[in-house]
C-alpha cells in the first residue's frame, strides 16, 4: 500500500567523500522505492549522534556517497508487499535505527521499524530510538546492573550518559558520574547520579574520589564513551571480577592493550554495538517495548539540547556542537512537519 502523495525528488543530506566537516551537503535525489522487505518512511524528526562524526570523517567506513544519519522518526507512506503485517500500515508513526535518516523520505527494512505507542510522540521517537535502546542494552547486556552495585558513567551529561544514569538508579544501582561543568554535575544529579565528579580535574583526582567513594573497591561497571583519555584510568577504578563497557570514542579511539592486562582484578571488557543488540526484529520490539514504557509512564525523561535546521549548514554544526563536549541531553534536525 502507498500514499498518493509521494514526490519523485526529496531532499536529503549526503556525504559524497570522507573528510572534515565541509564535505557534507545537501542534494535534490530520487525518493527512494522500497524493497520488498522494506518500509517507505515520511521523515518528521531525525536524531544526532557521535556516530554521524565517525562516519563522516571515515573512522567507521561506508560505501560513498551515503546519505547520513541514524536515527528517524515519522510515518509509514509505503510498505512492501513481503512487508506488509497486521502490526504495521501506511499512515502508522514510527521510529527507525538505521542509515540514511536526514533525508525526507527512507527506506528501512521492516525489521528494523518500530510503531510508537501512544503516548511516545514522533519526536519523543527520534529522540530515544538510538541513544534510548543505546543504554538500555548497554545496562542489560554489556554488563548488567543488579541492585546494589555502585557503577561509574562518563560525560554522564551527554545524550546517553543522561538516559544511563535514570534508568541505572530506577534499576537499584548507585551511579556515579563523571562530568567537565558545574552546570553538567547538577544535571546528572536531577537525572540520577548520586555522586558526580569534575573531570578537568584530572584523571588521578577521579581515580582517587572514585576509590574514596567506593572504600577502595572500585565500581562493578564502568560505561566509557569517551575513548582514549579515560582508558587507562579505568582499569585503576574498576573492582575485581568487574566489567569495563566501552561504546565509544569520543576523545578518541582505545588503543590495543595485552591480554594479561585483564589478570590482575579479573576484569572484562567488553565492546558492544546496538546492531548485535537488538540484531533480531523481536529483540528490536522486545527493548524497544521496554523503552517506550518508561517513557510513557514517565519513569525515564528526555532532555533535547537544541533543535536544528534540516540543511547542510544545520547538520555540519550539530557535528561541531556535539564534539565540542558543551551539549548536555539530545540534539535533533526538524525535517519536516
Amino acid at each position: 500500500m502507498a500514499s498518493s502523495t509521494i514526490p519523485e525528488r526529496m531532499r536529503a543530506i549526503r556525504v559524497p567523500e570522507t573528510g572534515e566537516i565541509d564535505v557534507i551537503s545537501a542534494q535534490d535525489i530520487a525518493v527512494p522505492e522500497p524493497g520488498a522487505d522494506e518500509v517507505l518512511i515520511k521523515v518528521s524528526w531525525a536524531g544526532v549522534n557521535y556516530i554521524d562524526t565517525y562516519q563522516r570523517s571515515g573512522l567507521y567506513t561506508l560505501p560513498l556517497p551515503f546519505t547520513a544519519g541514524m536515527e528517524a522518526a515519522g510515518k509509514v507512506v509505503k510498505v512492501g508487499k513481503d512487508a506488509d503485517d497486521s502490526s504495521l500500515k501506511v499512515g502508522d508513526a514510527v521510529a527507525a535505527y538505521a542509515l540514511g535518516a536526514y533525508a525526507e523520505y527512507m527506506t528501512v527494512k521492516r525489521e528494523k521499524v518500530v510503531k510508537l505507542p501512544d503516548g511516545v510522540s514522533e519526536k519523543d521517537g527520534a529522540t530515544a530510538i538510538l541513544q534510548g535502546l543505546t543504554a538500555w542494552t548497554l545496562l542489560h547486556e554489556a554488563y548488567q546492573v543488579k541492585k546494589g552495585d555502585t557503577i561509574l558513567i562518563h560525560a554522564a551529561a551527554g545524550g546517553v550518559g543522561l538516559l544511563l544514569c535514570q534508568m541505572a538508579s530506577y534499576l537499584g544501582a548507585t551511579v556515579i558520574g563523571t562530568v567537565s561543568t558545574e552546570e553538567k554535575a547538577a544535571l546528572a544529579k536531577s537525572n540520577g547520579a548520586s555522586h558526580v565528579i569534575n573531570s578537568k580535574s584530572g584523571g588521578a583526582a577521579v581515580v582517587d574520589e572514585v576509590l574514596k567513594l567506593t572504600k577502595g573497591e572500585g565500581v562493578q561497571g564502568i560505561y566509557d564513551g569517551v575513548g582514549k583519555d579515560t582508558w587507562e584510568d579505568d582499569f585503576k577504578m574498576i573492582a575485581r571480577k568487574g566489567t569495563i563497557v566501552s561504546f565509544g570514542n569520543a576523545s578518541g579511539a582505545v588503543p590495543p592493550f595485552p591480554v594479561l592486562k585483564l589478570a590482575a582484578k579479573n576484569t572484562k571488557v567488553v565492546r558492544p554495538t546496538l546492531n548485535n543488540s537488538i540484531h533480531t526484529r523481536q529483540e528490536l520490539e522486545t527493548y524497544s517495548a521496554q523503552l517506550f514504557d518508561l517513557l510513557a509512564k514517565n519513569l525515564v525523561k528526555l532532555r533535547v539540547h537544541k533543535e536544528y535546521p534540516f540543511s547542510a549548514e544545520g547538520v555540519q554544526q550539530t557535528q561541531k556542537d556535539i564534539t565540542s563536549r558543551a551539549t548536555t541531553g539530545k540534539l535533533l534536525i526538524k525535517v519536516q512537519h
